[in-house]
């Protein structure tokens, strides 16, 4: 999600200082990506910058507020409207690392499966009894459920992908080793791997 588009869609709902926005966005997702008070000043001064929000004024204290802006409306209104681009895939440090431990001699790779297999059960067990204290109040906690319920399908569907990963790495161990070449024994050799 882009904290951006995130913190405009806020404002929508009337103007906000800084430390206000930060603790709406983390209300309404249940503090799942924690903001830094930095990143919200920066962000709100770049959308200053970009005329989709404007200084509203300032509170006995000193706090500034910040109004959104007709162009402000307009963009929420269109992020609102636009699907998610999946067409670039996010960085996947599982898949990542996954793909390199097959490929690097020594790595017991049904041992990294296990070990996430086991961290993720975890993580879903933590959501689900989250979710089961969760209340349906109001819309902040409708907000940070729905939240939750992408948490518990990413774990859910995670899960079911590296029992994928076994089945796979399965079938390729039952497949027949190819002959490896001389120049690739002698290197095997050098580095003390078992030569095949």
């Amino acid at each position: 999600m882009s904290i951006r588009t995130g913190l405009l869609a806020l404002l929508a709902d009337g103007p906000r200082y800084g430390y206000q926005l930060r603790s709406d966005f983390e209300a309404r997702t249940g503090a799942t990506w924690p903001l830094n008070i930095g990143q919200v000043y920066t962000t709100l001064a770049r959308l200053e910058r970009d005329g989709l929000v404007s200084r509203a004024g300032a509170d006995d204290e000193g706090r500034v507020s910040y109004a959104i802006t007709p162009e402000g409306h307009e963009e929420v209104r269109r992020w609102f409207a636009t699907p998610v681009d999946r067409s670039t895939p996010a960085r996947d440090e599982l898949a990542i690392k996954l793909a390199v431990a097959v490929t690097v001699p020594g790595v017991d790779v049904a041992a990294v499966v296990q070990a996430q297999r086991t961290a993720t059960l975890r993580a879903l067990r933590d959501y689900t009894r989250l979710k089961a204290g969760a209340g349906t109040g109001d819309r902040a906690e409708l907000a940070w459920l729905l939240v939750l319920d992408s948490l518990v399908f990413a774990a859910e569907a995670e899960v079911r992908w590296l029992d994928h990963v076994e089945a796979r790495l399965a079938r390729a161990a039952a497949l027949p080793v190819p002959a490896t070449s001389a120049p690739d024994r002698e290197r095997a050799a050098q580095a003390g791997e078992p030569v095949r």
